[in-house]
């Protein structure tokens, strides 16, 4: 059995903007406190959106402030409160696009949390552009993830689909083995747990352990799924340019996925060097 370390914690406070790298963290029920607790709705084609949709605020950075709400960076070193009276003008005027910033609300509102308005009347077409898609290339199976299809998160949540995404260096060293000539950070991928999975044989070990259960420090995850990317990946930020290649890539050797999700099934606390154990 190869030797499995957690390598690092990382958080979102603001859906689709770079987050913080943390020491040690607790979790919960719905992942690691403080993450994706804010989100950007669009005000022009309604709906929460992220990079999906609005690109650029993959270029900005959260942090998690003094008080309840974290601090905005933009590209241009300008920093923001998320509880501002202000911050709805000043992301819309850094975006140029109107949007407001929203914590999130309680599960029973739902209009809050549904879908707005597709870029394409052509429902292939529109999955082909959000998952970065040609016409050659197959869509994902959202079998699992039905309840996103309708709204843009689990009502309740900001995170896409499960409460915590797993990562492991190896899928990354994989993949840049694939294609040098492209650049597989982790910052593409938001994983909230990047994971050490030295002297294992396999390309993508985590896809593996989908129907297991795992344990990091005093955490038991219930892994439930590989995670279909999506064409956020291939955006630039950053010094990262944008790569449509990244995509094409995942495509040709891990199905369009990379990384796992995975659900909370004893909360407690996690620490960066945890040892990983998987049990079947």
């Amino acid at each position: 059995m190869p030797s499995l370390h957690l390598r690092e914690l990382l958080r979102y406070p603001v859906k689709s903007m770079l987050g913080e790298s943390l020491s040690e963290t607790a979790v919960g029920e719905k992942g690691i406190p403080g993450d994706r607790i804010w989100a950007t709705r669009d005000e022009q084609r309604g709906g929460i959106r992220g990079g999906k949709k609005l690109p650029h605020l993959m270029m900005f950075s959260a942090a998690t402030g003094a008080g309840s709400a974290p601090m905005i960076t933009a590209p241009d070193g300008d920093t923001c409160a998320a509880s501002s009276d202000e911050v709805h003008r000043w992301l819309s005027e850094k975006l140029d696009h109107p949007v407001t910033l929203w914590p999130l609300l309680p599960a029973e509102n739902l209009d809050h949390y549904r879908r707005g308005a597709p870029d394409d009347e052509d429902f292939e077409q529109e999955l082909r552009s959000v998952f970065g898609r040609l016409p050659d290339e197959p869509i994902p199976d959202l079998t699992m993830f039905a309840e996103v299809l309708e709204f843009e998160s689990p009502p309740g949540t900001y995170f896409d689909a499960f409460p915590l995404m797993l990562l492991t260096q190896q899928s990354l060293d994989t993949m840049n083995q694939f294609a040098p000539e492209s650049d597989f950070d982790v910052r593409r991928f938001r994983p909230n747990v990047l994971i050490d999975c030295q002297d294992s044989a396999e390309p993508f070990p985590e896809q593996a352990w989908v129907g297991k259960t795992i344990t990091i420090g005093g955490v038991t995850l219930k892994i439930e799924s590989t995670c279909p990317r999506c064409a956020m990946t291939t955006h630039g930020f950053s010094n990262l340019p944008r790569d449509t290649q990244i995509m094409r890539q995942m495509v040709a050797h891990s199905e369009g996925n990379l990384g796992i999700y995975a659900t909370v099934v004893q909360s407690g606390t996690v620490t960066a060097g945890d040892r990983i154990q998987i049990q079947d």
